[in-house]
């Protein structure tokens, strides 16, 4: 075969072309996709399964609650694929269970007036035996009146938190309150100050968080520690101090509306802040469950750390938390996001998946669908990510999940910061306020590259500390997944 000249030009500007779109490829910015993958149940055509807790079982199913006030067993959840036949009903009629957990062979499940046990005892896949674990707080016809339970501690206790009637008060007992319940069914008041609460969970330590939801004294979302004896935030139900007399002592002095939380800190010994502010809509609308990486890196770089999810923005956030001043402060990070529903339960397995359920019912949601159960899996792959951010007398320090540039990292221009804070305000939800722009001096980048010091002026008390990295590449050239962080520092540190 011979070529003519129009051959020779065709032949070669297509070979131009794919190999400028082979370059474009190449350049293309990673996505979460590649490091972390979603599997999408499919559930059964004829059940509303709004997914709020899950249970690992010992035989390898997945138990999961629905909003609806149903139970299902999931036959092998960890398969490439779930489909609808994997999903059986386990029991049918609970007042909105939102929570689940197992000791000694019985499913718990925390619904709105109790915590139930229920065992299948004859073995044909149905609970049927059910008993009243405990029910020492009171239930209206108020939507509000969620109750989400934990897991067992070591001493085999639970703690259940209960929303507020309302956004605003506390009609029945202990709305507004986190209650312990012992092994024996007794149920302690524990911490006052919750509003609306959407999840809980417990970091390696045990020590316990739960997530409370914008609103009335809350100008945000945010990630809490559960710590008895004190008052988290709303004083709504204040009133049942008087019941409570014996497990937290004196009623805290009531914040003073349009403060902010430090001060208000300084004022009342009781008062604990909030761990982690989510700023509004940048992260999230609606802070829900919460999971520890217990995994030792079986669900990647991050182990230890907390994963929280949002229901309206249908996402996972990161959470690194430390230790300043004897409190519990960190930053959050994005994470990942295009999940089919509004996210709201989460849950760690020993082999490193994460299951994710949702529902948008009561709040719209970017996913889409009407309610999800799904699962996430780490790829292998380790994306370019800030790992944690830890705070300094002077600055933070930034540690990476793989060595940076030296050049781009060192150069101050590759990072810019702002602070503000939210009023701590009896009014629903807050705008951000008090802007600061703190300058960043000097960036330090350490030997061999996985971390950077930030030298920082004007660091500022009560504030989040909002990061952006978006000069910062790795030794590849690539740039960070995510370049946003948020830092809450509730206290910090003195250079003496």
């Amino acid at each position: 075969m011979t070529l003519n000249n129009r051959s020779i030009i065709s032949i070669a500007v297509f070979t131009l072309v794919v190999t400028a779109l082979s370059g474009v490829l190449s350049a293309q910015k990673p996505s979460e996709d590649d490091y972390y993958k979603i599997t999408t149940f499919e559930t059964p055509l004829d059940e509303v399964i709004e997914a709020c807790g899950f249970q690992m079982m010992p035989d390898g199913k997945l138990a999961v609650c629905s909003r609806r006030g149903d139970i299902f067993m999931i036959d092998k959840p960890l398969a490439d694929t779930v489909t609808a036949e994997q999903f059986h009903v386990y029991a049918r009629g609970l007042h909105e269970p939102l929570s689940l957990a197992l000791k000694d062979g019985w499913l718990y499940a925390t619904q709105r007036p109790e915590v139930t046990r229920m065992r299948d005892s004859d073995g044909d896949g149905l609970a049927d035996e059910f008993e009243t674990v405990a029910d020492g707080w009171g239930v209206s016809a108020d939507y509000h009146e969620y109750a989400f339970g934990s897991k067992f501690d070591k001493d085999g206790n639970m703690v259940v938190t209960l929303c507020l009637t309302g956004s605003f008060s506390s009609a029945v007992p202990f709305r507004g309150w986190a209650m312990k319940i012992t092994p024996d069914g007794q149920t302690i008041p524990m911490t006052s100050g919750v509003r609306s609460p959407a999840g809980i969970g417990a970091n390696l330590d045990g020590d316990l968080f739960y997530t409370d939801n914008q609103g009335p004294w809350n100008g945000t979302c945010g990630l809490k520690p559960l710590i008895a004896g004190k008052f988290v935030g709303h004083p709504g139900g204040f009133q049942w101090y008087d019941s409570a007399a014996d497990s937290m002592g004196k009623r805290p002095t009531e914040p003073e509306s349009g403060s902010r939380m430090h001060i208000e800190l300084d004022k009342i010994p009781e008062l604990e802040p909030p761990a982690i502010l989510f700023p509004y809509d940048k992260m999230g609308k609606s802070a829900s469950g919460v999971a520890c990486d217990s995994t030792d890196g079986k669900f990647g770089p991050f182990p230890g750390q907390l994963f929280v999810a949002d229901q309206s923005h249908s996402t996972l956030m990161r959470v690194f938390l430390e230790k300043v001043n004897g409190h519990y402060q960190g930053a959050c990070f994005p994470f990942r996001k295009g999940f089919a529903s509004g996210n709201v339960g989460v849950e760690m397995t020993p082999s490193g998946a994460l299951f994710v359920g949702g529902t948008n019912r009561g709040w719209g949601s970017i996913g889409t669908r009407p309610f999800a159960v799904e699962r996430l899996d780490w790829t292998g792959k380790v994306p370019f990510e800030i790992k944690e951010m830890r705070l300094t007398p002077d600055g933070f320090e930034l540690t990476f999940t793989q060595p940076v540039d030296p050049e781009t990292a060192s150069q101050p221009g590759s990072y810019t910061m702002e602070t503000y804070a939210y009023e701590y305000r009896s009014q629903y939800g807050s705008p951000e306020v008090d802007h600061t722009k703190p300058t960043i001096k000097a960036a330090t980048v350490s030997q061999g590259g996985m971390s950077v010091t930030l030298t920082i002026d004007a660091l500022q008390r009560g504030h989040v500390h909002e990061l952006t990295s978006a000069g910062v590449k790795n030794t590849n050239g690539q740039n960070l997944l995510h370049d946003k962080a948020y830092y809450n520092a509730n206290y910090l540190l003195s250079n003496k």
